[in-house]
């Protein structure tokens, strides 16, 4: 796959997520809902990667410039893996989708090393509302959110939202490291040509890097970026 043919905002997502999981280097790191490879084969320059990825479509059309096992499948294939065997877990924009949330978190406490790293990539349902009123003008969704509804993705269907701490009630294993804020702006965009600008996309960038620690910013952003460790 060429990157040109990915879209603008899920460029920056991948870059952002990428300087935020700078520390992985020379680790054993379990990529759990791949998608397109893109991140998988990223850290697969000087990590060993395993990818798992259900959707047969995205597997045959994922990236592979870099060497990384790749397995199509899904919670099943986890359990195939010894007890402390990862040093890094990531899953990446699953969980909202996923029916056995609290199953999937205990089998990444179990094949994670003791003080090993999770990264989870999440929803923000305040970031939605914003997006939502915005640049959608899209009242009646926006309400539904702000009355505990459920959003809507086009590729994967229901989006069920949880609260990052909610990770720690499923398993008692993890601690949190950081929070951090992903797409604050971004989505806030509406022009929509400006976005494929180079020079834009990188003062974008370097903005959105810039905020993604600060409280008052982070309650707004799209996505949260939840890293914890393994106690």
């Amino acid at each position: 796959m060429d990157t040109n043919l990915i879209a603008p905002w899920e460029l920056l997502q991948k870059k952002m997520t990428w300087e935020q999981l700078n520390f992985i280097h020379n680790k054993r790191v379990l990529d759990f809902g791949s998608g397109n490879g893109m991140t998988a084969d990223h850290l697969a320059i000087d990590n060993e990667v395993i990818a798992i990825e259900p959707d047969k479509r995205m597997v045959e059309n994922r990236f592979s410039v870099n060497e990384y096992t790749q397995i199509t499948g899904g919670l099943d294939d986890i359990r195939n893996f010894e007890d402390e065997s990862f040093d890094v877990v990531l899953c990446h924009n699953v969980l909202e989708y996923a029916l056995e949330r609290e199953v999937i978190i205990k089998e990444f406490a179990r094949v994670l090393k003791k003080g090993g790293c999770l990264s989870i990539l999440k929803h923000n349902k305040a970031g939605r509302v914003m997006q939502m009123v915005v640049l959608l003008n899209n009242f009646e969704h926006a309400n539904e959110l702000l009355e505990g509804g459920m959003g809507h993705a086009e590729r994967f269907g229901t989006i069920n939202y949880y609260e990052d701490n909610d990770i720690l009630e499923w398993s008692h294993d993890f601690a949190i490291d950081k929070i951090l804020g992903m797409r604050t702006f971004w989505d806030l965009q509406q022009q929509q040509e400006i976005q494929k600008d180079k020079m834009w996309q990188e003062q974008m960038l370097a903005m959105e890097m810039k905020v993604s620690e600060l409280e008052e910013f982070k309650s707004i952003a799209f996505f949260h970026h939840v890293i914890l460790h393994k106690k």
